[in-house]
């Protein structure tokens, strides 16, 4: 017995900083249960991003999917998701990813191999935010006795984005969970995701990880979709397998909403908390 999706709402990172808050309260006012950011080049930083809205709400759960490793050195990632987890306990959801690689061409580090990149990142993150101390000499990563004073308590969840098979294995063998991006709403979409979570699901199993692992979807609907229709994608993509669904609001030319129609989908989403599927 699948439950339905979590649902939630995706602030879309084409609008200024400033315009985040009030959307933010807005949503956690409407009753949505969680946020999601991206750290779009060359826009917004993620992990100040994520903190100002924490700070702004009083309830709301807020996902950064996704912080790209190769901007990143794992030892500030650590701190940053650290430092705003202990802030914030239990409404952090911190993701990794390679992120786009055109992007991280012009931003001057691109890496021969991602892969490798996002294995020894993760497995640095998981090392660190657990507290202990890790001296690494890797291809990319490389740390001398490198511990955080103040861990995250608890550990939030580490979440990675994926697409391709071999990127699904890593979140599968390394992450909490995954995040899946996509419009995923005909049929044949929820079957690429269906196919997604397969490949992450055989990764943690060949490793002996039987607890499950959270699968967030990001999909598109248009900003005035009725409660019927976002109840039956939530519904569909749950019997799938995926546990959050976070929403973008599109406008009627299908471009990202950055107004009144976040807020119409704020009130339908938060309206449906609760209700069953």
């Amino acid at each position: 017995m699948h439950s339905a999706a979590t649902l939630g709402l995706i602030l879309h990172p084409d609008q200024a900083p400033e315009h985040f808050i009030p959307v933010a309260r807005a949503a956690d006012a409407a009753g949505v249960e969680e946020l999601w950011l991206w750290e779009d080049c060359f826009g917004q930083s993620g992990t100040s991003t994520s903190a100002a809205v924490l700070a702004a709400t009083a309830r709301i759960r807020v996902g950064l999917g996704l912080m790209p490793v190769p901007l990143r050195n794992v030892a500030m990632t650590a701190m940053e998701i650290a430092t705003i987890a202990r802030m914030f306990p239990g409404r952090f959801l911190p993701g990794i990813g390679h992120g786009v690689l055109d992007w991280m061409a012009q931003a001057g580090v691109r890496e021969a191999s991602p892969l490798t990149l996002l294995t020894e990142h993760a497995t640095a993150l998981r090392t660190l935010l657990a507290g202990d101390e890790l001296s690494v000499e890797g291809r990319y990563v490389r740390l001398d006795r490198v511990q955080l004073r103040w861990p995250p308590q608890p550990v939030p969840p580490l979440l990675i984005g994926g697409g391709r098979p071999k990127t699904l294995a890593i979140a599968g063998e390394l992450g909490d969970g995954v995040i899946l991006a996509g419009d995923a709403v005909a049929d044949s979409e929820i079957d690429v995701t269906r196919a997604a979570i397969a490949t992450v699901r055989e990764a943690r199993a060949a490793v002996g990880l039987d607890e499950p692992c959270s699968v967030v979807q990001f999909t598109s609907v248009a900003a005035d979709a009725s409660a019927d229709e976002i109840t039956r994608l939530a519904a569909a993509f749950g019997e799938a397998g995926v546990t959050s669904l976070p929403l973008l609001a599109l406008d009627a030319e299908g471009r990202p909403e950055a107004g009144d129609g976040v807020l119409r989908l704020a009130e339908t989403i938060g309206a449906l908390r609760g209700e069953p599927a």
